[in-house]
């Protein structure tokens, strides 16, 4: 007979969920620096990977099958899972890099997207930097709402009603194939964490519970396609995609945002919640 294991963490095992959090978050600062035109995608994968390796920990990442990289780099249309490698940087692409680090059999799992300047194109740039910050912000309305929420359902909800709110009026898609989920012995576990609202409330939110939380949004139509390469995730329609991710534990003093250096202080701010440390 096997048994399912508990999606909830006992309070020693969310303080060691703690340094691969910060590992995690230490890899994307790495990368997040040589982000300019003329850098590749391969090249912000070797700083991540530098990084995760000198704090004695692996790319979980490298440990999904058939894929060898550490960073899932994503450019323009690509909204999730590109593959790093000779892809040049350009002036105006608007940039999603996504990476995780293992240690000691804890997972940490964080995303960022930013927007390289244009001066020849400052309305694409304006609005890619509105697609990503309001993608930014419906990521920190999920966080937000996990401090107070007594079910999952209510993540999902809350993102979307950023989203809905500070979209411009046309409107952004969110895309529904491809959701948030549980973090911990392994770096995807239940639950899945919808972008969306749903019927179902979801399990219950109390402390133990670690979740990635991660809004997919794009500036046109959420119908997507995965490319040749068996792995990127492109719009059907060709525009542009943002995708920001943060790992957040819930324990009995609050929430902490694992993958945050600031725990979620800055992020959290706007929305009047304070995290507190895993004691």
């Amino acid at each position: 007979m096997s048994l399912r294991r508990s999606i909830y963490k006992t309070p020693a095992q969310l303080r060691a969920m703690v340094e691969p959090g910060l590992i995690t978050a230490a890899a994307l600062d790495a990368a997040r620096a040589l982000v300019a035109p003329g850098v590749t995608t391969g090249e912000l994968d070797a700083a991540a990977s530098a990084v995760i390796t000198s704090r004695g920990a692996k790319s979980n990442f490298q440990m999904v099958r058939g894929y060898r990289h550490t960073i899932c780099a994503s450019v323009n249309e690509q909204v999730v899972h590109g593959i790093p490698g000779d892809r040049v940087l350009q002036p105006g692409d608007i940039l999603s890099v996504d990476a995780g680090a293992e240690y000691k059999g804890w997972n940490g799992d964080s995303a960022f997207t930013m927007v390289l300047d244009d001066p020849s194109r400052p309305d694409v740039v304006a609005e890619r930097r509105r697609l990503s910050e309001v993608t930014e912000g419906s990521l920190w309305a999920g966080v937000a709402a996990l401090a107070t929420a007594r079910h999952l359902g209510e993540i999902g909800a809350a993102i979307q009603e950023h989203i809905e709110v500070h979209a411009p009026a046309t409107g952004y898609g969110i895309l529904r194939e491809y959701v948030g989920h549980g973090i911990g012995r392994k770096m995807h576990e239940s639950p899945s964490v919808f972008n969306y609202r749903v019927p179902d409330p979801g399990p219950e939110v109390r402390p133990g519970l670690v979740l990635a939380i991660e809004p997919m949004v794009v500036i046109g139509d959420q119908e997507t396609f995965v490319e040749d390469d068996g792995w990127t995730v492109s719009t059907l329609d060709g525009t542009a995609g943002s995708h920001w991710e943060h790992s957040v534990a819930v324990h009995e003093g609050g929430i902490w945002v694992l993958t945050a250096t600031d725990g979620g202080a800055a992020g959290l701010a706007p929305f009047g919640v304070t995290p507190t440390p895993i004691a």
